[in-house]
């Protein structure tokens, strides 16, 4: 596969003028670029929503049914750490201490997943080719789903609005496979200069860490508890389930939704967008009235915000999307907001029924 290139350098002028006036906004107001002690209180709190209903189911003595809803809880929280922490931490935004951004970074650990893989896979291939098929995983070669216009459309496509979600809920348990098989993929992709070859160190790592949270979330409890594998097997799907389908949720609203791009790279790998413009063009925000949801979601109903500044913390992307918006339709460029959760819902659902019934959308 070659590299993609975005070639459109007239419409560099874009980011050059935004990035200027997000930068007086900082300078002006004397703020720190990372989330200092607004994100530091919201880690406690939302890695308390999973620790603490972890360590009650333990060693409280609970019934099962009470242990199950604990479960869920747990599920939140880890969808809000997710989202409100170890996202910011690995794309450095979390702490100006790169020590902190890797201390809560490796939060990712104790939710399944694997840091490395996410700074490969999200910060540099979704974050440089969003939307564009084989090279941003959020939207190619999904099980039963096509989220693209470049996967082969099948007859099942056309009723994926009714099985989708049941589907998203399962992305956090897929990590206990999904990072292994991405080291074929990085590897691939490293012989076209893409992204590195897979390190051994990380390989290592990969396999310690998959081993120890299988001992956190698994070995631990069922001894314990003097639980069966079907009991333990319940709860770990009720948390998952959980927190996968709050994430992709959350994550799809983003970019398949209408008026999204979905740029297809022409014979010479270029897309005809500067860097800047591709990121407006295949990104949506639902931002709404909700502060509580936009606060549980680590601000990623700015999309847009978070695609064009990804080292700024969330906390500020409400304040930076009057900016964006200006800077938009001073370009004559389509700032495109859902205006809420539901609008946002409903437009993704759109897009699967005519993604699942339609060669092109």
């Amino acid at each position: 596969m070659q590299k993609i290139k975005f070639i459109n350098k007239s419409e560099a002028t874009f980011f050059t003028t935004l990035r200027s006036k997000v930068d007086n906004y900082f300078k002006e107001n004397n703020y720190s670029k990372s989330g200092g002690s607004q994100i530091l209180t919201k880690a406690i709190i939302m890695l308390s929503i999973y620790f603490i209903p972890y360590f009650i189911i333990l060693f409280a003595g609970l019934n099962n049914i009470q242990n199950l809803i604990l479960c869920v809880v747990m599920g939140i929280g880890v969808a809000g750490t997710g989202m409100s922490v170890m996202h910011d931490a690995i794309h450095g935004s979390f702490s100006e201490n790169k020590l902190m951004n890797k201390i809560f970074g490796s939060s990712i650990y104790f939710l399944g997943g694997n840091a490395y893989n996410w700074e490969v896979q999200h910060n540099q291939l979704h974050h440089t080719y969003t939307n564009i098929h084989d090279l941003d995983e959020d939207i190619t070669g999904k099980f039963l789903l096509r989220l693209n216009v470049e996967e082969k459309k099948k007859p099942i496509h056309r009723f994926q609005h009714a099985y989708a979600f049941l589907l998203y809920s399962l992305m956090t348990i897929s990590f206990l496979w999904k990072d292994f098989k991405e080291i074929k993929l990085f590897n691939s992709l490293a012989k076209d200069g893409i992204v590195k070859s897979f390190p051994t160190k990380e390989l290592i790592i990969l396999i310690a860490t998959k081993i120890l949270y299988i001992v956190f979330i698994m070995v631990i409890p069922m001894l314990v508890l003097h639980i069966g594998f079907g009991t333990w097997f319940l709860g770990f799907m009720a948390m998952h389930m959980t927190s996968g389908l709050i994430l992709s949720t959350i994550f799809q609203l983003a970019h398949v939704v209408e008026d999204a791009a979905q740029p297809i790279p022409d014979e010479n790998a270029c897309v005809q967008n500067a860097w800047a413009v591709h990121q407006l063009r295949t990104t949506a925000n639902f931002s709404g009235k909700s502060k509580l949801l936009s606060w549980y979601i680590g601000g990623l109903d700015y999309q847009i915000e978070h695609h064009l500044f990804p080292k700024i913390s969330h906390i500020y992307y409400k304040d930076l999307s009057k900016i964006v918006a200006e800077t938009a339709k001073e370009f004559n460029l389509m700032y495109n907001s859902k205006g809420s959760f539901m609008n946002a819902l409903h437009s993704h659902i759109q897009m699967l029924k005519k993604l699942g019934t339609a060669e092109t959308i």
